[in-house]
């Protein structure tokens, strides 16, 4: 059981009264419009959003993997795609406070803690997503500069971000692959650094999650009668609704338990690999699931439960498919109860 400090109930406060006033209003209409959130985007540089878990001496919050996995879900609970804005963000702000000069994290991260500079991950090539190690991008040496040659597609924060995480063969001979590839901070206005067009998707647009679908389902079920009682006095429905609730409940501590080895400095490689696998495939049943119980409204834009079935088939592809966690938890049990 997670125990919250003053200051954590005060920032998820602060937190869900922006999503209930600001973004449960305007997101499904943006989302159906495809329109990117830029005032959204003011309000959460305001709230100090992009600076969340970057460390204080560089003007961030400083906050825990486990209080920043909390926002994340409250954010969820108004419009995923404002998540996708943070999240790319601040892996790459993550990676700089870990692994960056001295120069880079003086220059970069205080700009990426206001959100003046907003980040992205440029991993994916069009012939490379889970196997990131055939990424044929590569950087050259000339002098004191490298000379980036590639592609990348499925990025993030690629059009309104201004900083990119590009990662690139600095030696395409290495053995395994993996150990040739760097990782620079291209800045926009680079010379050849252009952003081509934009991807239409199925959903994650305007760049809900399974609670916000089954808070929507247990609402409808107590609203919606047939034959002569409220569709929530059907056992059927209500097996519905203890499965979806259990699903999320798992999902919540698996996350938590994995950021909390996180903070603990500890690797969470298992405890990750599980949590999204579980969560993510979670979410793609809980939706489906809400989908059925509001029936034939459900499949209409008159509710968001529409937007949130969209939306959780990513969950299951990116940053990671459901087949690559299970061969990262595989690979740890086996490490861990090696005989």
């Amino acid at each position: 059981m997670i125990t919250l400090s003053e200051e954590q109930q005060q920032m998820l406060t602060t937190i869900r009264r922006f999503v209930e006033r600001e973004v449960k209003p305007v997101a499904s209409d943006m989302e159906h419009r495809n329109e990117y959130p830029h005032a959204l985007v003011e309000r959460m540089k305001e709230l100090g959003l992009f600076g969340a878990i970057i460390p204080a001496e560089y003007g961030g919050m400083g906050l825990s993997f486990t209080t920043y996995a909390m926002i994340i879900e409250e954010i969820c609970r108004g419009w995923m795609s404002l998540t996708g804005i943070l999240n790319s963000h601040l892996l790459f702000a993550y990676i700089l406070a870990q692994h960056g000069t001295n120069e880079q994290k003086q220059r970069l991260l205080p700009a990426m803690a206001k959100g003046e500079k907003r980040g992205g991950l440029a991993l994916t090539e069009p012939h490379a997503g889970s196997d990131v190690q055939r990424i044929r991008s590569t950087a050259k040496k000339r002098g004191d500069v490298y000379l980036l040659n590639g592609s990348k597609m499925f990025i993030t924060n690629g059009r309104h971000g201004n900083i990119l995480a590009v990662a690139a063969k600095t030696d395409p001979t290495a053995e395994p692959p993996y150990k040739g590839i760097s990782l620079f901070a291209a800045e926009k206005g680079a010379p050849g650094l252009t952003v081509s067009r934009d991807i239409k998707k199925l959903g994650y647009k305007g760049l809900d999650t399974c609670e916000l679908a089954f808070e929507e389902a247990i609402r409808y079920s107590q609203q919606r009668e047939t034959f002569g009682k409220p569709i929530c006095e059907h056992q059927a429905i209500q097996l519905k609704l203890a499965d979806m609730a259990t699903k999320i409940e798992a999902s919540r501590l698996l996350v938590y338990q994995a950021a909390t080895k996180k903070d603990r400095g500890e690797r969470c490689d298992l405890e990750a690999g599980m949590a999204k696998l579980f969560a993510s495939e979670s979410c793609q049943e809980v939706a489906l699931e809400a989908m059925r119980v509001l029936g034939g409204y459900g499949y209409t834009q008159e509710f968001p439960v529409e937007r949130f079935y969209r939306d959780a088939p990513l969950m299951i592809i990116g940053e990671g498919t459901s087949e690559i966690q299970k061969l990262v938890i595989a690979r740890n049990l086996l490490q861990k109860y090696h005989i």
